[in-house]
């Protein structure tokens, strides 16, 4: 066995067995398959089909299980969802913001939006207002009779 890995590394064949190591992110890959599969409304059964990959790897990946998933299954899946082939291994690696943090600055920018679409439409109604103001004054001058 060590002479087989041995060799393995001289050769530069890396191992492509995937299974549950820190830092990776498999609820972010299910997240992203889930989103894609319903974006182009394909379901696990014809998913299966054009990846090669089974209905089960397919479920187990969905709701971000992470038993011994080979990268080729990932990059198999990538190809039959029209992505680059590395793109479920990258979103694995990389480490993603942390969820409690981004909804935080997320409701803060809410409220600023929210507080700039009263004041757009503040400034909106008082437009409407000059309009409808402006339009009378000059229909009022029309009907008046010169002198």
């Amino acid at each position: 066995m060590a002479d087989r890995e041995g060799e393995r590394e001289r050769s530069g064949a890396v191992y492509t067995a995937r299974g549950q190591v820190d830092g990776e992110d498999w609820p972010a890959v299910a997240a992203a398959l889930n989103e894609r599969m319903a974006a182009r409304r394909i379901g696990q059964q014809e998913l299966a089909r054009l990846s090669g990959v089974s209905v089960s790897t397919l479920r187990m990946l969905q709701h971000g299980a992470s038993r011994r998933v080979q990268n080729k299954t990932l990059e198999a899946i990538c190809r039959a969802l029209d992505w680059p082939a590395d793109h479920l291994i990258g979103i694995l690696v990389t480490p993603q913001p942390h969820p409690a943090s981004a909804s935080v600055a997320d409701v803060a920018v809410m409220a600023v939006l929210e507080r700039i679409e009263d004041h757009v439409r503040q400034l909106t109604d008082r437009l409407t207002g000059i309009e409808k103001d402006f339009r009378a004054v000059i229909s009022g001058q029309e009907q008046q009779p010169e002198r």
